[in-house]
């Protein structure tokens, strides 16, 4: 049980607190929430001719302004309940099991009421505001996105938005993209092939008589093959390169040279 020095000293903390915050309110209007609306802080007249960029950061202000008031007044409450707990004799007891709370607890946090173990917050909620949602990596929302698959993911949606622009400048590159159709992630992702020489080469319906269409691409990677001084992107052919590669057509072959 609490002595009455204690109950002093914890109601002179209180009430310090509780002045201070009363102070921090009048002074900035509730965080400027006594306005009706955000124009009027911010010396505005209506939305008619602010660039949405503005609109938004304005919105991000106001919605801060709110959480920060919210949170100050649920403070205040709580001193409140404590020095009424003073006032009826009932401060330093828990208020569902009425055992004593530990002076170390009070000493930590002054406003409280109930022991460790009926506090009602008992765990950290994992819930988020939905806005974070456009900030946050838009990965591992779907059980393909770790996988190889060539599904249309999460990642491909946020290319296929960002293609159309994004915040993010090439001066914002460690290194500087050619173009602003770069500046969004993978950018050089293929779209609707796998391979580069999909866009110039194909076969018939059962996989043969393969035909190669001249184009730019098809130049392209003549090019880069030549660069590197290969015959293929997965390396040079072997010696024997005329032999056969799929086993369908070697036992053709060994068909044939069977007596």
């Amino acid at each position: 049980m609490l002595s009455a020095d204690q109950i002093s000293t914890f109601r002179s903390k209180l009430m310090k607190a509780k002045q201070h915050i009363e102070k921090r309110l009048e002074d900035n209007d509730h965080f400027d929430l006594e306005h009706g609306h955000y124009h009027d802080a911010v010396g505005e007249l209506s939305s008619y001719d602010n660039h949405p960029g503005d609109e938004g950061s304005e919105l991000y202000e106001r919605e801060k302004d709110i959480a920060l008031n919210e949170h100050t007044e649920d403070e205040l409450r709580s001193i409140n309940n404590a020095l009424e707990a003073i006032d009826k004799g009932t401060y330093g007891k828990c208020e569902v099991c009425g055992k004593d709370i530990p002076l170390e607890r009070l000493e930590a946090m002054p406003t409280t009421t109930y022991c460790v173990e009926h506090t009602p917050e008992q765990f950290i909620t994992d819930q988020r505001p939905v806005e974070e949602d456009v900030i946050g990596p838009p990965f591992g929302r779907f059980e393909y996105d770790e996988t190889e698959g060539e599904v249309f993911d999460s990642e491909d949606s946020w290319q296929e938005v960002a293609k159309w622009g994004t915040s993010n400048s090439p001066s914002d590159f460690v290194v500087a993209p050619d173009h602003y159709n770069e500046t969004y992630i993978e950018s050089d992702d293929p779209v609707g092939y796998v391979e580069d020489y999909e866009n110039f080469a194909a076969t018939d319906i059962e996989g043969k008589n393969v035909k190669v269409y001249p184009s730019p691409q098809h130049k392209e990677y003549e090019e880069a093959l030549d660069e590197e001084g290969m015959m293929t992107v997965f390396g040079d052919l072997k010696p024997y390169e005329i032999d056969p590669y799929t086993e369908e057509e070697a036992e053709k072959n060994e068909d044939k040279s069977s007596p």
